[in-house]
């Protein structure tokens, strides 16, 4: 948005719209799935707005309000992950950043984050995702960025990267 966030506060980042889902999750892990979805509302007035997007994330991830009682550390890793997505979904993000999403997630958990993931993007929300799960990121980016030891190596759409042969070898396993 031709803004400068470095030197902001984390309140101050999310206010201009921009939230983040840390790998690992970082959660509340003694307050209930309900209170750890609501402090990623934390910066907001809108009490009847906060309402419906609590409702649309329980949409999102039905799961969650079947256990919006429980403390958050008895949920598995792939519903920790929702949770923390859920979360950071309550702040109202124009950008959505995602760190390593679906690292540790059993394959059936990693096709609903997938899922997800489309939803909130057909909602007009950006996400910029980390993703070491090549097949999955080139399944849900319109552009990506490829990394060798920091820097980047190759960037373009898509369909650029997966036609490229050296993707192709080096991160799809094809020749």
């Amino acid at each position: 948005m031709g803004e400068r966030i470095d030197g902001l506060q984390s309140y101050e980042i999310v206010k201009r719209g921009i939230a983040h889902c840390p790998e690992r999750y970082k959660l509340f892990p003694d307050m209930t799935v309900l209170e750890n979805i609501e402090m990623g509302a934390f910066v907001r007035k809108d009490h009847s707005g906060i309402q419906t997007d609590l409702e649309e994330a329980f949409s999102l991830f039905p799961l969650l309000a079947e256990r919006k009682s429980q403390p958050a550390k008895t949920l598995s890793g792939g519903e920790q992950q929702m949770l923390a997505i859920a979360r950071a979904l309550m702040s109202k993000p124009k950008l959505l950043m995602l760190d390593e999403p679906s690292l540790g997630l059993a394959p059936i958990i990693k096709d609903k984050l997938v899922d997800a993931i489309r939803k909130i993007t057909k909602n007009g929300i950006t996400i910029m995702m980390i993703e070491q799960d090549v097949e999955l990121a080139l399944a849900l980016c319109n552009r990506g960025y490829v990394f060798e030891e920091g820097t980047v190596i190759m960037e373009g759409s898509k369909e650029f990267l997966k036609g490229n042969p050296k993707i192709r070898e080096a991160y799809l396993g094809m020749i």
